[in-house]
């Protein structure tokens, strides 16, 4: 057992950190003893919760398809904490259109398709691409590894339901390099996960009404309720410290198959 590898003292850049999946991996990560860089928005509650979370926090302003804006997210990580062990990519949008509205006579908005599948799918890349080139100058372990990138897909890339072209294609573009990228870095020592969350108590479910939240949760097989974000971030330090998984999409989803 001796390369279970462990969270404390590792750096990691989490992308959507300020909010949601994203936020819940941030706290844990420090409260773990890891050190965080959160990338979010400038707009984003970024600043004051890096300032909440003390000296092994820091908040890098960033949009995840800007190659600028991730490169010196990445650099905050080198010069702040020394190093990049992990990265985890929770930064993601959503629309609702179906693919041609009858009623109105009118088609999806091809602005808003390309919009989401540009930061879904575009950003998470960008990151990977950038932020694996700094773990690669880690030294490597008994093992030969030298770091680790999770992902986050959505069971909307299996069972997408009606309106969620754009989002699904998104999440499956996602699901769809994982394991690509996981073989491209495996001769570094550097494994590529990605998570495909169910329904999650999330802001991006929390604008709904309760009604329809509950009945959500109802959806559920079991845990028959919303995921909470802490789940999420538990199984990314799980992942983290897991050396063998690799190349993988793991369902966080309490058995839900969503209906169309």
């Amino acid at each position: 057992m001796a390369n279970i590898r462990c969270v404390k003292g590792m750096v990691g850049l989490v992308t959507g950190g300020a909010s949601g999946l994203g936020r819940a991996t941030v706290e844990r990560l420090v409260q773990s003893g890891a050190s965080a860089v959160i990338l979010d928005l400038p707009s984003s509650d970024g600043q004051a919760l890096a300032a909440s979370l003390g000296d092994r926090c820091a908040f890098a302003p960033a949009d995840v398809t800007s190659e600028a804006d991730v490169q010196s997210a990445v650099s905050l990580a080198r010069e702040k904490f020394g190093k990049l062990d992990l990265a985890v990519n929770c930064a993601g949008i959503a629309v609702a259109a179906k693919t041609y509205n009858f009623k109105k006579d009118l088609p999806h908005s091809l602005e808003d398709f390309q919009r989401v599948i540009n930061v879904n799918i575009a950003g998470t890349f960008n990151v990977i691409r950038l932020a694996v080139g700094e773990m690669g100058k880690n030294e490597p372990d008994a093992d030969g590894h030298r770091g680790c990138v999770i992902n986050t897909a959505s069971v909307a890339a299996f069972d997408g339901q009606v309106g969620q072209a754009a989002y699904s294609a998104s999440k499956g573009g996602i699901v769809g390099m994982t394991l690509p990228i996981a073989r491209d870095l495996a001769p570094m020592g550097i494994r590529v996960i990605t998570i495909a969350p169910g329904l999650f108590s999330t802001p991006l479910l929390a604008g709904l009404p309760e009604k329809v939240r509950s009945f959500l949760a109802r959806q559920v097989p079991f845990p028959s309720r919303l995921g909470d974000p802490a789940e999420f971030a538990h199984l990314v330090t799980s992942l983290a410290e897991n050396p063998m998984i690799n190349g993988e999409v793991i369902r966080l989803d309490g058995a839900i198959r969503m209906q169309p």
